[in-house]
């Protein structure tokens, strides 16, 4: 395992501090979320510390069961007690962009499942306006995907269906596609996440619009946690 970065660590580190005995905690997947079930795995063995977890995807799935994280389904539980996951960007309004490794589905599902979410990011995540430095993924069926891309397209987004390392189209865990929508400008993502929904074809898009409770933001010399009083 490569050295992890810094700020990432700083913040996967104070959002472990949240997790307390008992809890039934969403796992998030990507670098920042991978950070954090180590820890968890490290509290559990110097600490004792006993959670169940509810992945994201099959690879935050695998990693948590290597580390002795016990899983559950989603729907075992009427609701978790937190979700932490990270974010590719988030913009002055909590409002953030989602699914650069592709689990945005099931990133948002949990994340709609739990009593309380927390998002860790580096200071580098922060943004002023949404789409300035990131694509927004749109999780579309694999069946009329170029009509769907289409669709997109008329929406003015300059679309790329997402390509594994291989060069092979990129399959979600759910069996779907990836289309990554480029907009000149998002002034309205509200807007703009409804207009995406609304093509044939779409089933979840990476604009995380009221689902961040409390953002962990790591920052050269320490740790800032925001409260976001965002709307359920």
């Amino acid at each position: 395992m490569s050295e992890p970065d810094p700020l990432k660590l700083a913040a996967a580190r104070a959002a472990a501090a949240f997790i307390v005995n008992g809890m039934a905690v969403g796992l998030g997947s990507g670098s920042t979320a991978d950070l954090l079930i180590r820890l968890l795995g490290e509290r559990g063995s110097s600490e004792g510390l006993k959670v169940v977890g509810v992945p994201t995807s099959r690879a935050t799935a695998e990693l948590a069961t290597s580390v002795g994280i016990p899983l559950i389904d989603v729907d075992d539980r009427e609701s978790l007690d937190l979700c932490i996951d990270g974010a590719d960007e988030v913009d002055p309004a909590f409002r953030m962009i989602k699914g650069r490794g592709g689990a945005l589905l099931r990133e948002k599902i949990v994340a709609a499942a739990a009593r309380r979410r927390a998002f860790i990011v580096g200071s580098d995540k922060r943004v002023t306006r949404l789409g300035e430095r990131m694509p927004v993924p749109v999780e579309v069926s694999a069946f009329g995907l170029a009509h769907a891309e289409r669709g997109l397209r008329r929406l003015g987004a300059v679309t790329s269906v997402r390509q594994s390392p291989d060069g092979t189209p990129y399959v979600t865990d759910g069996g779907n596609r990836i289309v990554d929508c480029r907009f000149e400008t998002i002034d309205d993502p509200v807007a703009l996440d409804a207009h995406l929904r609304q093509v044939v074809g779409v089933f979840e898009t990476g604009l995380f619009l009221g689902f961040c409770d409390l953002l962990i933001v790591g920052r050269v010399g320490g740790v800032d946690l925001i409260e976001s009083n965002a709307a359920r």
